[in-house]
């Protein structure tokens, strides 16, 4: 009897959890990087207003790959609206290094939305998870 009890057990365990928020992987792929040299320091974020630093957003996903490493992959994101900032830290000093506001390292949103003056926002590198799996491509771009 103990054992059909345990047996019983183990099997409520292993049910899915009713009402258990949906979640998904994203996959980022990134084009156009002028060398290996360095880290790739990716932001992954869902609040519009910590975008694109995440420095103040506890909830953000960040993430130092090796330069030489062009994708990688995010699992289990809750699904949802989010955007992507990348930099391509060439010196490894942790941050973008920039020139009178000009950036001197790579840098790329999700979407690849057109650069004006400054960083995009929030909404213009915005995309949802919607699925069990999606796909971003960043463009690096460079100007010094």
């Amino acid at each position: 009897m103990r054992r059909l009890a345990v047996a019983g057990a183990m099997a409520v365990g292993a049910m899915p959890l009713v009402g258990a928020a949906p979640v998904g992987s994203l996959d980022v792929a990134l084009d156009h990087l002028r060398s290996a040299k360095g880290s790739i320091r990716v932001c992954l974020t869902a609040d519009p207003d910590n975008f694109p630093n995440c420095i103040d957003d506890r909830h953000a996903v960040t993430r130092s790959i090796p330069a030489a490493q062009h994708s990688f992959r995010f699992g289990a994101l809750p699904r949802g609206d989010y955007a992507i900032a990348v930099i391509h830290d060439e010196n490894d000093n942790a941050k973008l290094d920039t020139f009178a506001g000009i950036p001197k390292e790579g840098f790329g949103f999700s979407r690849n939305p057109p650069i004006r003056f400054g960083p995009p926002r929030f909404t213009a590198a915005r995309f949802t998870l919607d699925s069990d799996a999606e796909t971003q491509q960043v463009t690096m771009r460079y100007i010094l």
